[in-house]
């Protein structure tokens, strides 16, 4: 480097006379913003070194802050997520508590109003296979449970045991192929078989073809088979079609719509009536009528009939239709001695004042007609002609 130097030393000097002087040049001369060439070139060159390492720093920084943020995230999502789990299961409990405690009241107020000596069971277990009909349930021998017993709900029939063991019992349901009840429709009291055909729905047998079975109706336990008791529900009608020599008819059961959770096992039977109407799994609330339903009269003077209500049926309007022209004719029903005349029913609709003064014509019509066993010349009611009373001659 020395020799470097010795050889090329004028050069250098010059090299460095003229670097200075620039240097100097730069300090003392401006550009066109007041800004001194010096700074212009020092800051020119130090901005790309300075860009590239707070580049890096910056990257380095950020990128360490998002992985911290990301794990922090992460852990709050995993936590959010347990916690979400946790809250579905004890929802999914607590509806599970809901609904057996809604079947467990529905057992109860079964047991309450049927005469039948009963057992509450629980179902803990189901046939093997994919198709299987049979469940097990967890009264046995030792609880009085023998096989042949009817198994309800408070939706209608179940099965029947088909064995008992000391702490189980096991049930076979409604739907399976070897299940056989005996039924009657609720409206024409036709009687038929009930039939498990391991489906959804069952077939009830052995119906003529002469009877009426409507889509819809209701049928219940007959008592004919000697398990189950007369009343209890079995299933509603989906399909009716006339065959030979009897009627192809399918039913849904109805006690294995809500599930087979809680079972009542009937220890001891007794009948029952087949209600008159279908059995519905909720009572339905019923307001009254309107004040002014019954007797209304229309601008018109003519007597305007209720309006149909919702819970009313076509025979309770026209029972109301029929009170109102009643009503304007001054008769009051339950009240009327014998051999009083009763309300004019073929003026319905027309005015009032015409309504009674038909009636009225027609008493003027009958008092100049003497009645059965009444002395010619005596009045209607037994007495004598006008100004008279008691044959006395008038004043």
């Amino acid at each position: 480097m020395e020799s470097f130097l010795n050889r090329y030393r004028s050069i250098t000097i010059l090299l460095l006379v003229v670097f200075a002087q620039l240097v100097l040049l730069a300090v003392q001369v401006k550009n066109d913003q007041d800004v001194r060439m010096i700074r212009v070139w020092t800051v020119t060159a130090v901005t790309p070194a300075a860009r590239l390492i707070e580049g890096f720093r910056g990257g380095g920084v950020g990128f360490l802050r998002r992985y911290i943020m990301l794990h922090e995230a992460d852990a709050e999502n995993r936590r959010l997520q347990a916690e979400l789990d946790r809250l579905k299961v004890e929802n999914i409990f607590l509806k599970n508590e809901l609904s057996t405690a809604d079947r467990a009241k529905a057992l109860q107020v079964l047991q309450s109003h049927i005469p039948s000596k009963t057992l509450a069971a629980t179902m803990f277990m189901a046939g093997a296979g994919s198709s299987s009909k049979v469940v097990f349930v967890d009264q046995g021998s030792m609880a009085g449970v023998q096989r042949g017993m009817a198994v309800v709900t408070s939706d209608g029939i179940v099965g029947k045991v088909m064995a008992a063991y000391p702490m189980a019992s096991e049930v076979v349901l409604v739907t399976d192929p070897d299940f056989a009840a005996g039924v009657i429709s609720q409206k024409n009291q036709s009687r038929g078989t009930l039939k498990g055909q391991g489906t959804p729905l069952c077939k009830v047998d052995y119906v003529p073809i002469d009877e009426k079975v409507e889509l819809g109706e209701w049928f219940y336990t007959s008592g004919d088979d000697r398990i189950f008791p007369r009343g209890f529900p079995a299933g509603v009608v989906k399909s009716v079609r006339n065959a030979q020599p009897y009627k192809e008819i399918y039913l849904e059961p109805s006690g294995l719509q809500r599930g087979l959770e809680d079972v009542l096992i009937l220890v001891e039977g007794v009948h029952m009536e087949v209600p008159d109407a279908p059995p519905t799994g909720q009572p339905v609330y019923i307001g009254p009528p309107a004040p002014a339903a019954a007797g209304a009269v229309g601008a018109s003077g003519a007597v305007q009939p209720p309006p149909p209500t919702a819970a009313g049926t076509a025979a309770d309007t026209l029972r109301s239709q029929y009170k109102a022209v009643g009503n304007a004719q001054g008769h009051t029903f339950g009240v009327g001695e014998v051999g009083s005349k009763p309300p004019d029913f073929t003026k319905l609709g027309q005015a009032p004042a015409a309504a009674a003064g038909a009636g009225a014509a027609g008493r003027g019509a009958g008092a100049g007609k003497p009645e059965a066993g009444t002395p010619a010349g005596a009045g209607v009611d037994g007495r004598g002609p006008a100004g008279s009373s008691g044959g006395q001659p008038g004043r």
